[in-house]
Protein backbone atom coordinates (compact mmCIF):
# COMPACT_ATOMS: atom_id res chain seq x y z
CA UNK A 1 0.00 0.00 0.00
CA UNK A 2 2.80 2.48 0.52
CA UNK A 3 4.19 1.60 -3.39
CA UNK A 4 0.44 2.57 -4.12
CA UNK A 5 0.54 5.91 -2.04
CA UNK A 6 4.12 6.91 -3.75
CA UNK A 7 1.92 6.82 -7.47
CA UNK A 8 2.20 3.36 -8.18
CA UNK A 9 -1.16 2.57 -8.79
CA UNK A 10 -0.42 -0.78 -10.67
CA UNK A 11 0.44 -2.47 -7.29
CA UNK A 12 -3.65 -2.06 -6.41
CA UNK A 13 -3.97 -4.73 -8.59
CA UNK A 14 -1.81 -6.79 -6.34
CA UNK A 15 -3.63 -5.65 -3.13
CA UNK A 16 -6.77 -6.94 -4.84
CA UNK A 17 -5.48 -10.04 -5.79
CA UNK A 18 -4.42 -10.65 -2.36
CA UNK A 19 -7.17 -9.47 -0.40
CA UNK A 20 -10.52 -9.34 -1.92
CA UNK A 21 -11.54 -12.77 -0.90
CA UNK A 22 -11.20 -11.92 2.90
CA UNK A 23 -12.95 -8.90 2.48
CA UNK A 24 -15.73 -10.26 0.44
CA UNK A 25 -16.49 -12.63 3.35
CA UNK A 26 -16.08 -10.33 5.87
CA UNK A 27 -18.86 -8.13 3.97
CA UNK A 28 -20.93 -11.63 3.54
CA UNK A 29 -20.86 -12.43 6.79
CA UNK A 30 -22.40 -9.09 7.84
CA UNK A 31 -24.94 -8.66 5.14
CA UNK A 32 -25.59 -11.94 3.87
CA UNK A 33 -25.80 -10.97 -0.05
CA UNK A 34 -23.45 -11.97 -2.04
CA UNK A 35 -24.51 -9.52 -4.68
CA UNK A 36 -24.55 -6.71 -2.80
CA UNK A 37 -20.93 -7.91 -1.51
CA UNK A 38 -19.16 -7.91 -4.60
CA UNK A 39 -20.34 -3.45 -5.37
CA UNK A 40 -19.21 -3.11 -1.33
CA UNK A 41 -15.70 -4.63 -1.75
CA UNK A 42 -15.12 -2.78 -5.06
CA UNK A 43 -16.44 0.57 -3.25
CA UNK A 44 -13.44 -0.52 -0.72
CA UNK A 45 -11.14 -0.86 -2.95
CA UNK A 46 -12.07 2.53 -4.72
CA UNK A 47 -11.52 4.37 -1.41
CA UNK A 48 -8.57 2.55 -0.56
CA UNK A 49 -7.45 4.93 -3.95
CA UNK A 50 -9.21 8.09 -3.33
CA UNK A 51 -7.63 7.95 0.61
CA UNK A 52 -4.26 6.09 0.38
CA UNK A 53 -2.82 9.54 1.50
CA UNK A 54 -4.48 8.20 4.62
CA UNK A 55 -2.19 5.15 5.34
CA UNK A 56 0.01 5.91 7.22
CA UNK A 57 1.92 2.49 7.09
CA UNK A 58 2.51 2.09 11.01
CA UNK A 59 -0.19 -0.07 11.24
CA UNK A 60 -1.29 -3.32 9.58
CA UNK A 61 -2.46 -2.78 6.00
CA UNK A 62 -5.31 -4.93 7.01
CA UNK A 63 -6.43 -3.26 9.74
CA UNK A 64 -6.65 -0.07 7.88
CA UNK A 65 -8.70 -1.97 4.63
CA UNK A 66 -11.27 -3.19 7.28
CA UNK A 67 -11.89 0.75 8.33
CA UNK A 68 -12.44 1.60 5.47
CA UNK A 69 -14.73 -1.69 4.89
CA UNK A 70 -16.59 -0.86 8.35
CA UNK A 71 -17.18 2.58 7.65
CA UNK A 72 -18.52 0.98 3.54
CA UNK A 73 -20.89 -0.62 5.05
CA UNK A 74 -22.18 1.94 7.83
CA UNK A 75 -22.52 4.32 5.00
CA UNK A 76 -24.48 1.18 3.25
CA UNK A 77 -26.87 0.85 6.01
CA UNK A 78 -27.67 4.54 6.63
CA UNK A 79 -28.91 5.13 2.79
CA UNK A 80 -31.19 1.73 2.38
CA UNK A 81 -32.21 2.92 5.95
CA UNK A 82 -33.00 6.23 4.99
CA UNK A 83 -34.78 5.20 1.41
CA UNK A 84 -36.75 2.91 3.72
CA UNK A 85 -35.54 -0.58 2.89
CA UNK A 86 -34.13 -3.50 5.17
CA UNK A 87 -30.78 -3.08 4.72
CA UNK A 88 -29.35 -7.36 3.56
CA UNK A 89 -31.51 -10.33 4.32
CA UNK A 90 -29.56 -13.34 5.84
CA UNK A 91 -32.32 -15.34 4.33
CA UNK A 92 -31.20 -14.45 0.71
CA UNK A 93 -28.29 -16.81 0.58
CA UNK A 94 -27.30 -18.16 -2.69
CA UNK A 95 -23.94 -19.81 -2.21
CA UNK A 96 -23.63 -23.31 -3.63
CA UNK A 97 -21.26 -25.69 -2.04
CA UNK A 98 -19.04 -27.53 -4.58
CA UNK A 99 -16.96 -30.90 -4.02
CA UNK A 100 -17.55 -34.68 -4.94
CA UNK A 101 -19.88 -34.89 -1.43
CA UNK A 102 -23.21 -36.51 -1.60
CA UNK A 103 -26.85 -34.85 -1.99
CA UNK A 104 -27.08 -35.87 1.67
CA UNK A 105 -24.34 -34.39 2.65
CA UNK A 106 -24.66 -31.61 1.12
CA UNK A 107 -28.19 -30.83 2.16
CA UNK A 108 -26.92 -31.11 6.01
CA UNK A 109 -24.33 -28.95 5.35
CA UNK A 110 -26.12 -26.37 4.02
CA UNK A 111 -28.77 -26.58 6.44
CA UNK A 112 -26.07 -25.96 9.10
CA UNK A 113 -25.06 -22.98 7.16
CA UNK A 114 -28.33 -21.88 6.82
CA UNK A 115 -29.15 -22.05 10.33
CA UNK A 116 -25.92 -20.16 11.59
CA UNK A 117 -26.84 -17.57 8.70
CA UNK A 118 -29.55 -17.20 10.00
CA UNK A 119 -28.34 -16.90 13.93
CA UNK A 120 -25.98 -14.40 12.97
CA UNK A 121 -28.61 -12.44 11.38
CA UNK A 122 -30.06 -12.41 14.81
CA UNK A 123 -27.28 -11.15 16.30
CA UNK A 124 -27.01 -7.03 16.88
CA UNK A 125 -24.68 -5.61 14.04
CA UNK A 126 -21.80 -5.16 17.20
CA UNK A 127 -21.57 -8.90 18.25
CA UNK A 128 -22.06 -9.94 14.81
CA UNK A 129 -19.30 -8.18 13.27
CA UNK A 130 -17.02 -9.39 16.56
CA UNK A 131 -17.97 -12.80 15.43
CA UNK A 132 -17.15 -12.09 11.63
CA UNK A 133 -13.47 -10.58 12.62
CA UNK A 134 -12.24 -12.50 14.93
CA UNK A 135 -13.51 -16.41 14.03
CA UNK A 136 -14.38 -16.02 10.34
CA UNK A 137 -11.35 -13.47 9.18
CA UNK A 138 -9.44 -14.54 12.18
CA UNK A 139 -8.16 -11.33 12.73
CA UNK A 140 -6.00 -10.58 16.49
CA UNK A 141 -7.55 -9.31 18.88
CA UNK A 142 -5.17 -7.02 18.81
CA UNK A 143 -6.15 -6.17 15.52
CA UNK A 144 -9.58 -5.96 16.05
CA UNK A 145 -9.15 -3.56 18.37
CA UNK A 146 -7.28 -1.12 16.55
CA UNK A 147 -10.36 -2.06 13.91
CA UNK A 148 -12.87 -0.93 16.32
CA UNK A 149 -10.68 1.68 18.20
CA UNK A 150 -10.84 0.36 21.74
CA UNK A 151 -8.81 -2.25 23.78
CA UNK A 152 -8.14 -5.74 23.37
CA UNK A 153 -9.95 -6.28 26.67
CA UNK A 154 -13.17 -4.69 25.06
CA UNK A 155 -12.64 -7.03 22.45
CA UNK A 156 -12.35 -9.82 24.14
CA UNK A 157 -15.39 -9.23 26.14
CA UNK A 158 -17.47 -8.06 23.58
CA UNK A 159 -16.62 -11.72 21.30
CA UNK A 160 -17.27 -13.51 24.89
CA UNK A 161 -20.80 -11.87 25.17
CA UNK A 162 -21.63 -12.62 21.59
CA UNK A 163 -20.51 -16.15 21.45
CA UNK A 164 -22.85 -16.35 24.40
CA UNK A 165 -25.79 -14.88 22.79
CA UNK A 166 -24.86 -17.16 19.59
CA UNK A 167 -25.68 -20.22 21.61
CA UNK A 168 -28.93 -18.82 23.14
CA UNK A 169 -30.35 -18.12 19.38
CA UNK A 170 -28.95 -21.73 18.51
Amino acid sequence: MLRVKAGDIDKMGLLFERYHRPLFAFLYHMTGQAQACEDLVQNVFYRMLKYRHTFNGEGEFRTWMYHLARNILNDSFRQTERWGGHPFDIADLTDKLGGGISADEQLEKQQELDALHAALGKLSPEHREVLVLSRFQELKYEEIAAILHTTEGAVKVRVHRALGELKKIS
